[in-house]
């Protein structure tokens, strides 16, 4: 009888240590950041380890916005925020790196961002978006709409003017009008679009 309780005792304290060094465990559970590109700067930063719940897109982005605006520490009124399939894209100005970079990790707390694609500029800074001009925007979107074969027989004006785009044109259902939209936000350089198509 002492030989049973004596081996009970063993196995309680050795399951009683197991569990402790489970809760002790550093990181568990905890969120990871990888920067895509590999370096401090890139534009782009992804959820890495534990996966996070699927969230609509539109409540992601009401979700982002309503952090931006709560920290002082960012500009919220500044950035306009784009969600799609639970990347999350920056638009906007920042006064500095650091503001940039902090409306970035806000961003990818939100519970249902997988990747946040920061496209901010920062105040004084002569980015690739600066870089690009009206014209060759306006090529780029033109390319961009005829490679694909649900736009390519729209029939679609586009300009530009100051990094903002103007779409015009007949678009056969709002699908098309929506994905001619989207594909002219992909370009660099684009900081608007105005979607004025009309749909048959």
């Amino acid at each position: 009888m002492k030989t049973i309780l004596l081996l009970s005792a063993v196995l309680i304290g050795t399951a009683g240590a197991g569990r402790a060094g489970e809760s002790e465990a550093p990181g568990a559970g905890d969120r990871v950041l990888n920067r895509v590109m590999g370096s401090d700067s890139s534009n782009t930063v992804e959820r890495t380890g534990k996966k996070t719940a699927e969230r609509p897109d539109a409540w992601i982005t009401g979700k982002v916005k309503t952090s931006l605006m709560f920290h002082r520490s960012v500009s919220g009124l500044k950035t306009q925020v784009e969600t799609a399939g639970g990347v999350v894209t920056l638009r906007g100005e920042a006064e500095n790196q650091a503001q940039k970079d902090l409306a970035t990790e806000y961003a990818l707390e939100v519970e249902g961002a997988k990747r946040v694609n920061n496209l901010m500029t920062v105040r004084g800074e002569r980015t690739v978006e600066n870089r690009v001009d009206d014209a060759t925007i306006t090529a780029k979107v033109k390319t961009a709409l005829l490679s694909r074969r649900s736009t390519s027989a729209i029939n679609t004006t586009v300009k530009t003017n100051g990094g903002v785009v103007t779409l015009g044109g007949v678009a056969k259902n709002e699908a098309e009008k929506e994905l001619a939209e989207r594909l002219a936000h992909g370009i660099d350089g684009v900081k608007e679009v105005n979607n004025r198509m009309t749909v048959e």
